[in-house]
């Protein structure tokens, strides 16, 4: 029995991360704009000790004219209420710094944080999706390696801001009539490629020092920047060995910025379907994918982050084409449809068909199906191993495929001594195990 306990966090996305959760029979399509229904899953995940709630964010569309588009509620609106029917577990929400101002990002994240006591994380992303663009009124996305370096710069102003009232300037004497203390309170003045910005925000420090910074990316500058800002990595493997090499690069990165080993937490994504017995779980994975239409199948394939190739008029039972996987642009790097087509080699998939069934639910992240100890038997591997620190869990649908993972999967991992029964602090920083940070702004006043 290790000492080591995993850290985990739910991912929560609409009705669930299958492509087609949204028919099956008990998913909550018909509730995901209904605030009780995300409690519902905060609260299940906390009473399972879950170290934080996790949403994705995309400005999403139908795969085809009739099909779900996965629409969802803006996950910094939704963490905030939900801060106020949770107690422990951390509340993290994605928010692009492509397209939002590092001030915008600064005060909501700082609000969430003191409302919840410490709870708030900011998953970092750079938008992938050109129409994105459209919406917030540009004509054309950001190249690629701008992106990054509008991110890079994004976080350093963002942190600023959030330690440029420190907890202790807030002094509330009344009796002298003084509530600040001036020399506590740093001004911004930045002037950089991306952002100018001055002044302060109206609130102090946070309980945790600053929300959490999670940061999700396999490519090299997503690695960098990882190890220069994040305090988790969400990443993307398939086999214990590209776990291990991704686990050994990103760490290996962060002495150079003054940090130790553990101050970052890497978390594969892990999609689990769970069955009392290995026959059960597969037969709720074929019923999964019985549910896939051909037209939404190839659409989805079809997608940027998917095989970024269109696949409009090919038949399901077509093998993969020649020329899907190969990196279009060296300027703007997508490795997630050489990741995709190395999964249809190493799982021997012959067609389009098989091949949207297999991807279709954990979408390039590790797949694992079977019996409560079969899926802990391979958690496990990769934790005692130097694959992970833990694992972003993504259930098949929600409630009731996250309720299979809750009630069968987490009493396993505490069995083996791999996960906590109890939290062992009340910020997410604590539970994590992230230090908290020091102010950036004390050596620029």
């Amino acid at each position: 029995m290790t000492n080591k306990k995993m850290r985990l966090g739910a991912f929560v996305l609409t009705t669930g991360h299958h492509l087609a959760s949204w028919r099956y029979p008990t998913a909550g399509t018909e509730r995901i704009f209904d605030l009780d229904y995300y409690a519902e899953i905060a609260q299940l995940a906390e009473r399972a000790k879950f170290d934080m709630f996790f949403l994705a964010d995309a400005h999403m569309r139908p795969l085809s004219k009739d099909s779900y588009p996965g629409y969802q509620i803006d996950p910094v609106t939704l963490i905030s209420a939900l801060a106020a029917v949770t107690t422990n577990i951390g509340l993290t929400a994605t928010l692009t710094s492509t397209y939002n101002e590092p001030f915008h990002i600064a005060r909501k994240f700082n609000a969430i944080d003191h409302l919840s006591k410490g709870r708030a994380a900011w998953n970092v992303v750079t938008s992938f999706n050109s129409e994105e663009a459209l919406l917030y009124g540009f004509e054309q996305h950001v190249d690629h390696s701008k992106r990054y370096a509008r991110a890079e710069e994004s976080i350093e102003v963002v942190k600023r801001f959030w330690s440029s009232i420190e907890e202790e300037a807030i002094l509330n004497d009344k009796e002298r009539g003084k509530y600040l203390d001036p020399k506590k309170i740093h001004p911004v003045n930045h002037k950089g490629e991306f952002f100018k910005a001055q002044g302060t925000l109206e609130s102090p420090t946070t309980p945790q020092g600053h929300p959490v910074i999670v940061q999700a990316g396999n490519s090299e500058a997503g690695r960098e920047l990882a190890a220069k800002t994040a305090d988790v990595v969400f990443t993307a493997w398939q086999t214990l060995e590209e776990a291990q090499s991704f686990y050994r690069d990103v760490k290996g990165r962060l002495a150079k910025y003054g940090r130790q080993p553990d101050d970052l937490k890497v978390m594969p994504g892990a999609f689990i379907i769970v069955g009392k017995t290995e026959e059960e779980a597969k037969r709720k994975r074929e019923e999964l994918n019985s549910y896939i239409t051909p037209q939404d199948g190839l659409a989805y394939l079809s997608l940027y982050n998917v095989l970024d190739f269109d696949l409009t008029g090919y038949d399901i039972n077509d093998p993969l084409p020649e020329g899907v996987g190969q990196n279009k642009d060296s300027t703007n790097p997508n490795m997630r449809p050489a990741l995709v087509k190395a999964i249809a080699e190493r799982n021997n998939l012959t067609t389009l068909r098989e091949i949207y069934e297999h991807v279709g639910g954990a979408r390039g992240h590790r797949e694992i199906v079977g019996t409560p100890e079969q899926v802990v038997d391979q958690l496990e591997e990769w934790f005692l191993n130097d694959g992970a620190d833990g694992f972003n869990i993504m259930a098949p649908h929600f409630p009731e495929g996250f309720k299979d993972i809750v009630e069968l999967v987490i009493p396993e991992l505490q069995r083996r001594g791999l996960f906590r029964t109890e939290y062992e602090a009340s910020t997410l920083r604590g539970n994590l195990g992230v230090p908290i940070p020091t102010n950036p702004l004390v050596q620029f006043t």
